[in-house]
């Protein structure tokens, strides 16, 4: 058994040259492998980049739907709620959508009279933290009013 394990050294020219002929079709069959999958990585890169730029775009126009909702969310809300308001008895005069406060606060909704301004979030499904931010937004918008001297109380809805 101990003699199966020792190499042969009686082995011929032909043989040896069979062997080396075998190793370089071995070694080619590896480079062309090795060259395969190079190539499929490139492909697989760039099919990996081409998807990211799907999803930037897809995730882009979920943001510009998401936007639109939104708009259309304040423009069903903004017919009525100064109805609703004097209705309860505030009878307000000035209804501004999209109301900008520098670039300190931005408001859906601000309904005005003498004596109060509520400013009024629209959400379509509201969650704990949009009435925190609300909250948070209504103190930006007494604070900017104390300072340009408007008194009218800041009051805030969530609708």
């Amino acid at each position: 058994m101990a003699d199966t394990m020792e190499p042969r050294m009686d082995l011929t020219f032909k043989e040896v040259w069979a062997a080396i002929m075998a190793l370089r079709e071995s070694q080619a069959e590896t480079a062309r492998q090795m060259k395969e999958t190079d190539r499929q990585m490139k492909e697989t890169a760039r099919q990996m980049k081409e998807t990211d730029r799907k999803m930037e775009e897809t995730s882009r126009q979920l943001g510009k739907l998401g936007n639109r909702f939104g708009e259309l969310a304040e423009h069903l809300v903004a017919p009525s709620i100064m109805e609703k308001f004097n209705a309860l008895g505030y009878h307000f005069e000035e209804i501004i959508q999209d109301y900008q406060m520098g670039k300190f606060a931005e408001v859906d909704i601000l309904l005005e009279n003498d004596s109060f301004s509520v400013a009024i979030e629209v959400k379509s499904k509201p969650r704990p933290e949009d009435v925190d931010e609300h909250l948070e937004r209504l103190e930006i918008i007494r604070q900017f009013k104390d300072r340009h001297g408007d008194r009218r109380k800041v009051r805030g809805a969530l609708a």
